[in-house]
């Protein structure tokens, strides 16, 4: 047994108790690290997703707004809001066309997309499709509703450049989706506009919106069938082994304090050649700073090599099979790999059942941090991750 420290970005992360575990050959050699769950605050987390009306976004309120340099508290302002809000009748029959009057629209160069029935009956009796559209910052909303008998690439082609047309934003760069059943044909339908078709579940913002529009919308609309069941449900298939290519040497549990995190992200652009941040002010996470947030730290002779690698994976999320012993890494739409295995006993499986009480702690955010050495003071890879219900839709 041996003790050490990671350091995860240039923040000291005490790794209590290494245990170096066997793997077969060419298998990442496991660490598992011991931290006790009570040192993890159960703060709460609030997500915030675009109101039915898009041109209102949901946002705080300063103290220092000049609502309340003139005397009109915060409560105030949101208890005004909630009584508009409530006197409001939202049509669920409406479309959404929403730009944010203050986004630059050359900016937005990444769209994320849904493309699916929805639990509404049209006159036949047949199922409504949508498509719906924004950008991770939710500047950018689009919905409209098709029959189900106009469901082809050349429809969808036709739908997304009508998106640039009416809000006047030039065809992104990339469009993300998180349906493998309808990959074909998003896919054949941005080729033909010169748009990358990006197959990935870090579609936030859309899951998050879609979860909204079920509630506000879908199950308003005088066409909803309750208790209906999605088309295209979400595949969780059996984790497949891992790539040599994605081989690291060692692998730790570590955590960061919630302050620490937001800095890796804000400053993510300017430090790390690879990663992928999520935009926590817009999902609402009310932690306090001093929260321990969960993360796996790999190390690597070949750590930019294996950083720029994962970076092409779309990673979205790393949990803990305790029954198998193994770690899980769920990337694009329904690629799930054994990341790394541990040797089992009672007390991995208790650090290993603290690690994932930590996560849901922390609302399931987590991260992934590439290392040359777990004893160094950065990263070449950071990638935060969020766990997410299936969408009821």
């Amino acid at each position: 047994m041996t003790t050490a420290t990671a350091i995860v970005a240039g923040h000291g992360l005490a790794l209590r108790r290494s245990l170096p575990l066997p793997n077969p050959p060419g298998r990442p050699i496991s660490l598992s690290l011991s931290f006790p769950a009570r040192s993890l605050q159960h703060a709460a987390r609030r997500m915030i997703v675009p109101s039915s009306r898009p041109s209102r976004r949901c946002r705080s309120i300063s103290s220092e707004s000049p609502t309340a340099a003139s005397g009109t508290t915060e409560e105030d302002v949101d208890a005004d809001e909630e009584e508009e809000e409530e006197g409001e009748e939202v049509d669920p029959q409406a479309e959404v066309r929403y730009l944010d009057p203050d986004a630059d629209p050359d900016s937005i160069r990444e769209w994320e997309l849904d493309f699916c029935s929805r639990p509404i009956l049209d006159a036949r009796g047949k199922k409504v499709w949508e498509l719906v559209v924004c950008d991770a910052t939710l500047s950018l909303q689009f919905t409209r509703y098709f029959p189900n008998t106009s469901i082809n690439s050349v429809t969808l082609r036709d739908a997304l450049a009508s998106v640039a047309d009416e809000l006047g934003v030039p065809l992104p760069d990339r469009v993300r989706f998180f349906r493998a059943q309808m990959q074909t044909i998003i896919t054949r339908a941005c080729g033909e506009l010169g748009v990358k078709a990006v197959p990935s579940r870090r579609c936030v913002s859309l899951l998050l919106w879609l979860e909204e529009r079920y509630e506000t919308v879908y199950s308003r609309h005088p066409g909803f069938q309750a208790g209906t069941r999605p088309l295209l449900a979400l595949d969780n298939p059996f984790p497949t082994t891992l790539p040599e290519n994605l081989f690291g040497d060692k692998w730790a549990f570590v955590q960061l304090p919630f302050s620490s995190v937001r800095e890796e992200v804000e400053s993510l652009g300017r430090r790390y050649a690879f990663g992928a941040g999520l935009d926590l002010d817009l999902l609402g996470f009310e932690l306090d700073d001093t929260t321990l947030v969960p993360g796996v730290a790999v190390e690597s002779s070949r750590a930019k090599p294996l950083a720029a690698w994962m970076n092409g994976l779309e990673i979205c999320a790393l949990e803990v099979d305790t029954g198998r012993a193994i770690l899980i890494l769920a990337a694009g739409v329904s690629t799930r790999y054994v990341y790394a295995g541990y040797q089992k006993s009672p007390a991995a499986t208790q650090e290993a059942e603290a690690w994932e009480a930590a996560k849901k702690a922390c609302g399931g955010l987590h991260f992934l941090a590439v290392q040359e050495n777990l004893n160094s003071d950065g990263c070449v890879g950071f990638w935060l991750l969020l766990d997410l219900p299936q969408p009821p839709v």
